[in-house]
């Protein structure tokens, strides 16, 4: 083999190893054999990351994939490719034989024991020395949750309070969503002013300064600006480096979809810590005289920094994400025109231009078919995620869902054997805060001294979109 493998010598920089052996492969073979690779029947799994680290924007940074296959069992073939993107767009190509290849709980790889179950490919960058070449080496990452903190506004609203608005008592309101209290947004308070809040405790606890955040991503479906609003509390933050601040809109979900986003930039992208922040404020939403939703939703933000360390720390095992498009008419809040000042088609004008102001219309929820599909899907993707991570039920410390409603956290919790008392919830005294009810919860649990260092916690959220999705995750 070796010897074919050297007659097919072009020039082109492949490495092949095996034991005290080396020749060189032309790229055009490394192509033709990936090919033959994914057909081939005793292929047990290929995974393939391509990772993009900003190359788009600064001209010195590489491009790095890694392909990984498992052959055998026991033959691990890594491809690594790393694009300069100079002027040249120069290619070198390696690639690199090991016999021991493992899987971490996670999923990723890591060089110890024969494996043979290759699901996904973890890598970051390591940047050389100034003085060396600006190419990066592949090194292997896994991410942990460091900090966590959380903001509510100072105006409480109780069931009776609501019962003076809207025809309802508080008996009604419990015994149906297990919610008593909630907060709102008044006077000079803001979403933005909450999440840097929530954000700056998240620092304090993980003893990290804001300057050395390398991302922010701000879970939310509310922002006080159409544009985003991730990037207002990089400013209030005073993150002079500048780092990139984005908003993630999912709803009820986006909290875990931030958690995992922030595990993708940072093993995929050399990002070392990153904050996410759940934050809503869907009282500005709500239509206050329809009690079938006004008595469920509050204001909140919470945020964790998460953190990159060595692939054995890793603090994220498995995750399961999904959307529906089709169950939108159960749970939304559509975008609707206000009238015209003025008739428009005459006088020459385009008819239907210029268009209507418009406006998001209040939240609209067809609760029967929500609960349904809540209590539906939330065991499965949590099941899932489980799978993917190797560990079950009994395996989890906490069960923390996002806090819509009693009945659906304890249907969740019967359906997976999980006890009452490995519960977090603390939707009583907050009512569904959105994107912030999990990181809330998590920050008051931790606080408390419930949930310790090194506890495994099953999360998941659903809600409008619709969407849903699940991760297991230790803490610290």
């Amino acid at each position: 083999m070796v010897g074919v493998l050297a007659s097919l010598r072009n020039g082109a920089d492949v490495g092949y190893k095996k034991g005290a052996e080396r020749t060189i492969l032309p790229l055009t073979f490394i192509r033709l054999f990936c090919s033959f690779a994914s057909t081939a029947p005793k292929i047990i799994t290929t995974s393939i990351i391509v990772l993009l680290n900003d190359s788009l924007l600064n001209p010195s940074t590489s491009l790095i994939s890694s392909c990984s296959t498992v052959i055998n069992q026991q033959t691990f073939l890594h491809f690594s490719f790393n694009l300069m993107a100079n002027a040249s767009w120069f290619l070198t190509p390696s690639m690199r034989i090991s016999s021991s290849i493992g899987v971490n709980r996670s999923g990723y790889c890591y060089p110890e024991v024969i494996s043979t179950r290759v699901r996904c490919s973890s890598t970051d960058f390591e940047s050389s020395p100034p003085s060396e070449s600006r190419v990066r080496r592949l090194v292997s990452k896994g991410c942990k949750l460091v900090g966590c903190g959380s903001a509510v506004p100072h105006l409480q609203i109780s069931n009776d309070d609501l019962a003076n608005i809207v025809d309802t008592s508080d008996e009604w309101i419990s015994t149906r969503t297990g919610i008593r209290n909630r907060r709102i947004l008044t006077g000079n308070e803001s979403l933005t002013g909450l999440a840097a809040e929530a954000a700056l405790k998240a620092l304090e606890m993980a003893q990290v300064e804001p300057d050395d955040v390398d991302l922010i991503l701000l879970c939310t479906s509310t922002p006080e600006d159409l544009f985003g609003g991730a990037p207002q509390i990089q400013k209030a933050l005073g993150c002079k480096g500048n780092p990139l601040a984005f908003d993630i809109t999912a709803a009820c979900s986006g909290f875990v979809l931030g958690l995992v986003s922030a595990s993708c930039y940072i093993r995929g992208g050399g990002f070392k810590n990153v904050l996410v922040i759940g934050a809503d404020s869907l009282s500005r939403y709500v239509d206050w005289t329809d009690r079938g939703t006004c008595i469920l939703f509050g204001d909140a933000a919470g945020a964790v920094l998460v953190q990159a360390c060595d692939s054995e720390e890793d603090g994220l095992f498995g995750f399961d994400l999904h959307s529906d498009g089709d169950g939108n008419r159960h749970l939304n809040a559509g975008i609707k025109e206000n009238e015209r000042n003025h008739e428009s088609g005459t006088n020459g004008s385009v008819l239907g231009f210029p268009p209507n102001q418009s406006s998001f219309s209040c939240i609209k929820m067809n609760g029967t078919e929500v609960f349904r599909f809540a209590v539906s899907v939330v065991p499965q993707t949590i099941e899932a995620s489980l799978a993917k991570a190797g560990l079950n039920c009994s395996d989890i410390d906490w069960l923390l869902l996002h806090q819509a409603n009693k009945r659906i956290i304890d249907g969740v919790a019967t359906r997976l054997e999980v006890p009452k008392d490995r519960v977090i919830s603390n939707l009583a005294n907050y009512g569904n805060t959105s994107a912030a009810s999990i990181p809330l919860a998590l920050d008051e649990a931790v606080r408390s001294g419930k949930v310790k260092q090194g506890q495994t916690i099953a999360t998941a959220g659903f809600g409008a979109g619709l969407t849903w999705g699940s991760a297991i995750l230790r803490w610290g």
